[in-house]
């Protein structure tokens, strides 16, 4: 369970007792994936799995905790420059609940 909201890396050389140096690395990470909205993370893990190359999208997925199919979206929406992303809202246009109607009495 993350600790006041800071995911815990499950990679294999975070799960041992000893230290490790990508333990600190990782932490560093996932403090860093706690301050950014959801399209942001998508997009750094995303840099970091192409940085990595093959094996990459499943390693940043134990890492941080995104899920491998969010991580692909990401370097797909990279690949396309970021061009089918709204620049000045986090949302796509029509997300989210609908608007709630107040009822009137007559």
């Amino acid at each position: 369970m993350p600790i006041s909201g800071i995911y815990i890396c499950q990679c294999a050389n975070c799960q041992q007792s000893g230290e490790h140096p990508d333990k600190h690395h990782h932490h560093q990470m996932n403090l860093l994936l706690s301050r950014l909205d959801e399209q942001q993370r998508r997009w750094y893990v995303a840099i970091e799995a192409n940085h990595l190359g093959h094996g990459g999208v499943h390693l940043l997925s134990q890492i941080t905790g995104l899920d491998e199919k969010t991580i692909q979206r990401g370097q797909q929406e990279l690949e396309h420059e970021l061009s089918d992303r709204p620049s000045d809202q986090i949302r796509s246009a029509g997300g989210g609940r609908p608007p709630v109607e107040k009822k009137t009495r007559r």
